[in-house]
């Protein structure tokens, strides 16, 4: 029994966003974990989505509705009372941000809004996680990896919306929550991969769309270097945050951020990734796009200080970039062959990891 079991036994959760990627598999955690989880969302975002496949929907409290719909989220909370809430909810996508603006801003910023002013209002609720993004950082192309007190900032909407959700996050927690009952925190990832992912415009997902059908995806940026991680690696982070807020005497993590990313060794790119997939899917093949509009966009280098999380959470990550790769595509691989039961494809990595973690030691995996 891990400490992540003893901290959500029982508890009521509600996770927003719990149909998207991340938000499934956190969810199906939670339940493993032996949560109670309300999950709030406004649709299943992909077809195919791990959602589905995973039947979630019959292990959560299943509510749709909009993140920007502060009533309809409001009489959710009202009518579930969640102990814990884990925000996700969001628009995710950077070219989907700068085809709607608009859209972006309203979910990643007044959806940050929503939450925060049900939460204010509610001060049984006693612990809030709140997840932003890496890319709420104004892109210096440093060498050395961003910490929580970089500037924020953001050079296309959806940077730009995830930086301002933190900001929203900053001012509702030192006017309203400091000294409340509730203790709340926010959350910074690298790039994640992982079974499941079927978003637009992400390169595991456009890989495995073109490879399924013996086809070849076209890349954007080849040299681009990414934090990679395993969805997992974030997930436990965000999980082990939410317990120690809830067992917190002090302010101590009240009101921080957080950074979850690989470890400082990891400095892959994404013809890195591409290369360590295709070793474990046969006849795999890209070609570099010429002349993308798109590629002039997105940060060449990019990396995260996890030194506050290792310091104040005794939290860090897991698995070396082999290992990532190799779950990421083992999931794909085995949704290839044979879909019927990637619920247990999913648990079983995730009991892998649990297990690869006690061996490796940040605290939350500890007996």
């Amino acid at each position: 029994m891990s400490r992540l079991d003893d901290a959500y036994a029982g508890r009521r959760v509600l996770v927003t966003g719990h149909t998207g990627f991340k938000g499934t598999w956190l969810g199906l955690w939670l339940h493993h974990l032996g949560a109670e989880v309300t999950g709030y969302s406004d649709c299943v975002p992909t077809q195919p989505s791990a959602f589905d496949l995973l039947e979630l929907d019959g292990l959560v409290d299943h509510h749709l509705g909009d993140v920007r719909d502060r009533s309809r989220l409001a009489e959710v909370i009202d009518a579930t009372r969640p102990e814990v809430v884990f925000h996700l909810a969001a628009q995710p996508l950077v070219l989907r941000s700068l085809a709607d603006p608009v859209e972006t801003f309203e979910v990643n910023t007044m959806g940050m809004v929503n939450v925060l002013e049900c939460v204010r209002e509610r001060p049984w609720i006693e612990a809030v996680v709140l997840v932003t993004s890496d890319k709420a950082y104004r892109n210096e192309e440093w060498d050395w990896g961003y910490r929580e007190t970089d500037h924020l900032g953001g050079h296309d909407p959806y940077s730009g919306s995830k930086s301002c959700a933190e900001l929203v996050a900053h001012s509702y927690h030192h006017s309203f929550l400091r000294d409340a009952p509730t203790r709340m925190a926010t959350t910074r990832a690298g790039n994640v991969i992982g079974g499941g992912d079927w978003a637009a415009d992400r390169i595991v997902p456009d890989c495995v769309r073109a490879w399924s059908a013996g086809e070849s995806v076209t890349v954007r940026s080849p040299r681009a270097t990414r934090p990679w991680q395993h969805v997992l690696e974030p997930l436990s982070g965000y999980l082990w945050l939410g317990a120690r807020l809830l067992e917190e005497a002090g302010p101590s993590l009240d009101g921080e951020a957080f950074n979850f990313g690989p470890g400082t060794n990891q400095d892959e790119t994404v013809a890195d990734l591409l290369e360590s997939m295709a070793e474990r899917w046969d006849e795999a093949r890209w070609e570099i796009a010429t002349g993308s509009e798109q590629a002039g966009r997105e940060a060449a280098l990019l990396k995260l200080s996890c030194d506050k999380a290792l310091r104040m959470l005794d939290w860090h990550a897991v698995l070396p970039f082999s290992e990532t790769v190799a779950m990421t595509v083992d999931w794909y691989r085995s949704w290839h062959l044979d879909p019927s039961d990637m619920r247990a494809t999913t648990l079983g990595q995730i009991d892998r990891y649990v297990g690869l973690a006690a061996e490796a030691g940040p605290a939350w995996a500890r007996p």
